[in-house]
């Protein structure tokens, strides 16, 4: 008995064994089929998202910025009338600074001239500021389209001290020439307009390409703008020009982190682009160069936290993709929109094709304000330059836009002449001391252009506008429009602006 004790454990161990093994197969066919199964869902799930169509996600500025570039950030608000609230921190101190990180953040800009004060506002942010920021923010692209360079003393031949703020634009701009990609369209210059800049950019790496608008269309490429890394944009008055940074007074905006309509205004330099290199306009323009944006369907996106309607517009017509608001349709349209004013800003404004030969009458925008007021008994207000190059013609007919004024008929057109005062020593300055800003403002929508308001520059020279329009903003002081219309309200009621009589002496206010 003793022997077959330790054959009967055998025999217990050994169908132990086996039931183990029995139970581990079990257990591992369970996991295999477990396994099984969760790859099929992942696969159904998978041709689920495939096949089921979706609605693509409405163009925003909220796409995820990348982290600030290394440094010291030194934060400061911005100064002056500009009622973006929240106590945001818009605008870096310093030139080298980097710009704040925030998903649709517009700003406007001004070049107020050596000189000229008011003492009731702080002005806003300076249009060289946000040059220097838009260039320090620079990671792959710049892109400028513009009229002609002249940011020397060189250029403009003068030993002006205030020419230092084009000179640094100059030459930050070719530094980064040689680190990213920089394009320039520019009208083709004239054999007596100075071209050293664009010798000395193009030389440090940037792309230049000449556009024949004359040859193209009769007009000239008029148009400022910068697109930067395909996500900010900088638009306005302002020519690259040092005397359109400290001795001539001028308006724009600029948005940051804003890709969706940063690509929009890529579209209308990549026209410019095409059109420098082919020498022709295409009829139709391909579809690369149409837009879903215009008066009719505005980009709806976030500006300074506010809901904001926004497009840009363009002319001339022939220079528009399909789906693009042309500039003169703009401007009419914001007129249209008006409740109860309008009030604006430009250099020159004639109802004449100003360049035309023979002489022409173009009444499309004058015809506009009258019927506005008249109709819908609009406020209307007109704030046009008064310098040394002014033409004398303009005057009889704003005479007679100013006359329809009568406040029993309920019929309110105003005109004012601004004039940027001069020393002697300011007035040898070429082409400087003027009041050179292109915007209108409506209790509605903020428009900021690059046209002087003639004909010519809605039929043959290109131009571009941004058209905001942030009405469902819960707050008015924080709206673009309100902004615009404190910036008007300041100009027109300053000591350098004059009423427009039908005795004015223009010899005595120009």
């Amino acid at each position: 008995m003793k022997t077959d004790i330790p054959y009967n454990q055998l025999g217990d161990l050994e169908r132990r064994r086996q039931e183990t093994n029995r139970k581990a197969q079990v257990y591992s066919r369970c996991i295999v089929a477990l396994a099984t199964v969760a790859a099929l869902l992942l696969a159904a799930t998978a041709l689920y998202n495939l096949l089921t169509p979706r609605a693509p996600p409405h163009p925003s500025c909220t796409e995820q910025q990348p982290p600030p570039a290394p440094g010291p950030v030194l934060l400061r608000p911005l100064q002056g009338n500009v009622g973006l609230g929240h106590g945001w921190p818009l605008m870096l101190e310093g030139a080298g600074d980097a710009v704040v990180h925030m998903p649709g953040l517009i700003v406007l800009l001004e070049s107020i001239p050596e000189g000229l004060t008011f003492n009731s506002s702080t002005p806003h942010p300076s249009i060289y500021q946000a040059w220097l920021n838009l260039m320090a923010e620079a990671r792959s692209s710049v892109d400028i389209a513009s009229f002609y360079w002249t940011l020397t003393n060189k250029d403009t031949g003068t030993h002006e001290p205030s020419a230092n703020q084009g000179e640094t634009v100059l030459k930050t701009l070719a530094k980064l020439s040689g680190k990213v990609s920089v394009r320039i369209a520019v009208n083709t210059p004239q054999h007596s307009q100075p071209q050293d800049d664009l010798r000395l950019l193009n030389a440090s790496g940037a792309n230049i390409r000449e556009v024949n608008v004359k040859k193209l269309t009769s007009g000239v490429l008029h148009t400022k703008f910068w697109v930067v890394d395909k996500k900010h944009i900088y638009i306005g008055s302002a020519n690259m020009d040092w005397r359109s940074l400290t001795q001539v007074k001028e308006l724009g905006a600029v948005v940051y982190n804003c890709s969706c309509l940063a690509a929009d205004l890529g579209k209308i330099f990549e026209a410019y682009w095409f059109l420098g290199e082919s020498d022709t306009v295409p009829s139709p323009w391909p579809t690369s160069f149409s837009t879903n944006y215009n008066k009719d369907t505005p980009l709806e996106l976030p500006l300074n936290n506010t809901p904001s309607n926004v497009y840009l517009s363009s002319s001339p017509p022939s220079f528009c993709g399909t789906g693009r608001t042309g500039d003169l349709q703009s401007i009419l349209s914001v007129m249209e929109d008006a409740q109860s004013f309008i009030y604006i800003a430009v250099m020159n404004y004639l109802p004449t094709m100003e360049f035309s030969h023979p002489k022409r009458y173009w009444a499309d925008i004058d015809t506009q304000l009258r019927r506005v007021s008249y109709e819908k008994r609009v406020r209307v207000r007109l704030l046009i330059s008064c310098w040394t190059s002014t033409q004398p013609i303009m005057f009889p007919f704003l005479k007679s836009l100013a006359s329809v004024y009568d406040p029993k008929s309920r019929l309110d057109i105003q005109v004012r002449l601004f004039v940027v005062p001069a020393s002697p020593q300011q007035k040898e300055i070429p082409f400087a001391r003027v009041n050179h800003n292109k915007y209108m403002v409506t209790d509605k929508i903020a428009y900021i252009g690059t046209s002087n308001w003639s004909g010519d520059y809605f039929v043959s020279t290109a131009g571009s506008a941004l058209v905001v329009n942030q009405t469902a903003s819960e707050s008015s002081e924080t709206t673009v429009q309100s902004q615009l219309q404190a910036v008007f309200e300041r100009d027109w009621d300053s000591a350098y602006s004059t009423p427009l009589t039908q005795h004015s002496n223009l010899k005595n206010l120009c």
